[in-house]
């Protein structure tokens, strides 16, 4: 009894700090839409990174990761692969976004979609997009940071009080302080987050014998999970290919990544980020020594996100464990104020101010937007309370939804011939299937792939063939996005 209170005292200080650091910043922030959602545009290279990296790395990959190689075999092994995705397409693609986004005075996707396309149909409909795949995204982090309080605990409290903790600790800071108090946190998370990461995989494979006695003692009692398809036969190569394309896509299209682009400084800090986010996927390392360890010295395990608490308090010194919980606490809590506040900024900006309080002032659309993040937190708790699933499983589908944003963010960038009804068409069509493979499971999605392939397949080629037989974009539009392209090719490529 007396560990698991030490336990959750850590864990609390580790919650505590975070609050400290949203009253601070709430001392710098400026009375403008602009400063609370985009930092006043001013970021500096350590947050970016550090808020990038902690806002990409989620419950999704702290524990979700674990669970994975725990319950499905090697196909995470992906991850490697999407980070390095992720990296290039922050420089190739996140360099025009903050371009753009700078020169048309852009706070979400939506803006930038209403400037280069001049679709506000378009517009809203990315903004419902962002809105609706998001909100399960934000479900699996409340939900991871409760599943570590609960074990953390000892069951003393159980993971939907966890989850009011988390979601009432999250709203405080981001309520007080904006987009800085999330990039000021994330550097705090971001640390923790990778050394935990990798410091428990080898601690626990070192239990048993370390990871070549690991993969030996594997070889021989459980093989398949050591080898594609994995365990239960269902994650195959063409999975692997399916989460390395979804799982960076969909968090870039996120609308706190865009947040994030938008927010930058300097168009310098975009070159280093594929070198840092690679380098960062060593972590994922430790993801797979626990995994692995799990199927040795813990194979019954009912729940496989939990599989990395359920070993670290049976056999780390107690605090130890709740140390590199406070690490999966951070993964969680990272992507979610970064979520809430910017769906706080898609609701604000692209709905309250645009259609239903034109004249609203600054101090209004401030007001709003921190209601808007407890009633999105509160919507996300609720939907953890009573949607529960896969923590992997959930953030795939909601990344899929998301990712179909990509389509016409490419498009409108690189191909002149990319229309408005050509965007929603496709967008409309890649949502829809997404919708019908989730909802309706005897649909099987063909080939082995993911829905979320398949659908940014059916979306791209519906994009392509509407886009070539409607009329192009208007010559003043066609015009304004030219003389921004040739001033981007001469000064930031």
């Amino acid at each position: 009894m007396l560990q698991n209170v030490s336990a959750i005292v850590i864990l609390g200080l580790f919650m505590f700090i975070p609050l400290c650091m949203g009253l601070v910043a709430n001392k710098k922030l400026l009375p403008t839409t602009e400063d609370f959602f985009v930092q006043g545009r001013t970021m500096g290279s350590v947050a970016v990174f550090f808020t990038v990296a902690a806002t990409w790395w989620s419950a999704f990959a702290f524990l979700g990761s674990n669970g994975y190689f725990y319950a499905q075999g090697p196909v995470y092994w992906t991850a490697i692969a999407w980070n390095i995705l992720f990296g290039f397409l922050y420089y190739i693609i996140g360099k025009r976004i903050w371009f753009y986004g700078h020169k048309n005075n852009c706070i979400t996707a939506s803006d930038f979609f209403r400037k280069l396309y001049g679709s506000p149909a378009l517009a809203n409909l990315v903004a419902i997009v962002m809105l609706v795949f998001t909100i399960p995204y934000l479900q699996i982090q409340l939900t991871g940071g409760a599943y570590l309080i609960e074990v953390a605990s000892g069951g003393l409290i159980p993971w939907k009080i966890g989850g009011l903790i988390f979601y009432a600790v999250i709203i405080v800071y981001v309520w007080a302080g904006g987009l800085r108090a999330v990039a000021w946190t994330d550097i705090f998370y971001g640390v923790l987050l990778f050394f935990g990461m990798v410091f428990a995989g080898f601690y626990l494979a070192a239990k048993v014998g370390g990871a070549t006695a690991l993969f030996q003692t594997l070889k021989q009692t459980a093989p398949e999970s050591l080898t594609l398809p994995g365990p239960k036969g269902t994650f195959g190569p063409m999975m692997w290919v399916s989460m390395f394309i979804i799982t960076p896509l969909g968090s870039f299209m996120g609308p706190q990544l865009w947040t994030r682009m938008y927010a930058v400084k300097s168009s310098r800090l975009f070159n280093i980020m594929p070198f840092l986010l690679s380098f960062a996927a060593i972590a994922y390392i430790g993801s797979m020594l626990v995994g692995n360890t799990g199927i040795v010295l813990e194979p019954g395990v009912q729940v496989a996100d939990q599989i990395l608490p359920v070993m670290l308090f049976k056999y780390a010194p107690f605090a130890l464990a709740a140390l590199i919980c406070a690490g999966g606490a951070a993964a969680a809590m990272s992507t979610a104020n970064s979520q809430i506040h910017s769906m706080s900024a898609v609701y604000t900006v692209d709905i309250y101010q645009r259609y239903i309080n034109t004249k609203a002032d600054h101090k209004k659309l401030i007001f709003i937007g921190r209601l808007a993040i407890l009633v999105f937190a509160l919507i996300a708790y609720f939907m953890s309370v009573f949607i529960p699933g896969f923590l992997v499983t959930i953030g795939l589908v909601a990344m899929s939804g998301t990712a179909q944003i990509f389509v016409p963010t490419v498009g409108i960038l690189f191909w002149k011939r990319s229309t408005s009804p050509g965007a929603i068409a496709g967008l409309v069509a890649g949502v829809a299937l997404i919708c019908l493979f989730t909802f309706v499971p005897a649909i099987k999605v063909p080939w082995g792939m993911h829905s979320g392939l398949f659908s940014i397949i059916i979306n791209t080629v519906v994009f392509m063939v509407v886009s070539l037989l409607t009329p192009l974009r208007s010559g003043e539009i066609i015009k304004a996005h030219e003389e921004q392209e040739t001033e981007y090719e001469e000064n930031y490529s």
